[in-house]
């Protein structure tokens, strides 16, 4: 039997598999069916989830091992912050270590272990970079411009303005009010841009922000891949840098920024290093569910016999939550 785990960073919701505890690796193919099954909210397990995330070796100084994030359409996503949070866990459970490096497609990025947001609520900060602006590595065109920041954008929605940034996720944020966050505008430009368009031809995650107080924002994500999450940890880390570049007169560079979004809370710091930004994403890694199956039934994509039993976890998270809407009120 395989023991696979149902996480989650800010609601944000995952499987894990972990390529390392199996007899016989499953190859590219047969991990692309399981994502899509295995996440599907009617036939997949655990009513779904928001992708998979894949564990195996590297061969790289000081990380301890590497990420694949597949999501439920079965394309890959480059990085995927909240993602990385339960992967750290879990890679920190494993070899009793509390900072390292995981292997991502495009970087290996430092992560830690940090005081817990809230009793039993186990934290850690992952690293989010590289950073960039640059039309061709998100990549952009018909929009006039070789870089997007808080610029207007009529073809997209008039009166709002957007910043494009790569973390290496792919982003498109705009500011916005209370009544604009709660339209339908969110979903139509998020569809829009992920379906074949002029402006985006890979698709982009496009993400609304509120700024609640200094230092304090509400983020909403349109994920490329996926639609609608509880959160996105890239969307978040981007939004921050967005924040403190567009709005420096509420945000500060180097200092803990408190991003509420749809599934809880994460904090954030963004550093400027003569113009190399990174961005610290700290925030749960919650184990909710543990799903043991036959190796054979990975293979076949057959989840019929997964014996899941429940970590106890999720009731400290909920809790964590409640108290964040009481603060709100």
């Amino acid at each position: 039997m395989v023991e696979l785990l149902k996480v989650h960073g800010s609601q944000n919701k995952f499987f894990i598999l972990d390529q390392t505890a199996l007899q016989n690796k499953l190859p590219q193919p047969e991990l692309v069916a399981l994502a899509k099954h295995i996440t599907e909210p009617e036939q997949g397990l655990l009513d779904g989830a928001d992708g998979l995330l894949v564990i195996d070796e590297s061969d790289h100084d000081g990380v301890l091992g590497s990420m694949q994030v597949i999501n439920t359409d079965g394309s890959i996503a480059s990085m995927c912050g909240n993602g990385l949070r339960t992967v750290s866990r879990y890679l920190s459970d494993k070899f009793n270590q509390d900072a390292f490096k995981v292997e991502t497609m495009d970087s290996d990025l430092a992560v830690h272990r940090e005081a817990d947001l809230a009793n039993d609520v186990p934290t850690f900060s992952v690293e989010i970079s590289p950073v960039t602006f640059a039309k061709e590595t998100l990549p952009f065109d018909h929009l006039g411009t070789d870089n997007l920041i808080n610029k207007a954008v009529p073809e997209f929605a008039p009166g709002l303005k957007f910043t494009a940034i790569a973390v290496p996720n792919p982003h498109l944020i705009s500011f916005v009010d209370e009544e604009t966050m709660h339209s339908k505008l969110l979903g139509q430009l998020g569809k829009m841009l992920n379906e074949p368009n002029e402006y985006f031809p890979d698709g982009v995650n496009v993400s609304f922000a509120q700024i609640l107080d200094r230092n304090t924002l509400f983020v909403r994500t349109y994920e490329r891949g996926v639609g609608f999450t509880n959160a996105c940890g890239t969307g978040m880390s981007a939004t921050s840098l967005a924040f403190c570049l567009n709005h420096p007169e509420m945000a500060d560079f180097n200092q803990t920024i408190s991003v509420y979004n749809p599934g809880g809370m994460v904090k954030t710091r963004v550093h400027d290093n003569d113009s190399n930004f990174t961005i610290d994403l700290i925030g749960n890694a919650t184990f909710t569910h543990k799903v043991e199956i036959p190796e054979e039934d990975l293979h076949a994509n057959v989840l019929d016999h997964a014996q899941i039993s429940e970590t106890g976890e999720q009731p400290a998270y909920l809790r964590f939550v409640e108290g964040l809407k009481r603060q709100r009120v």
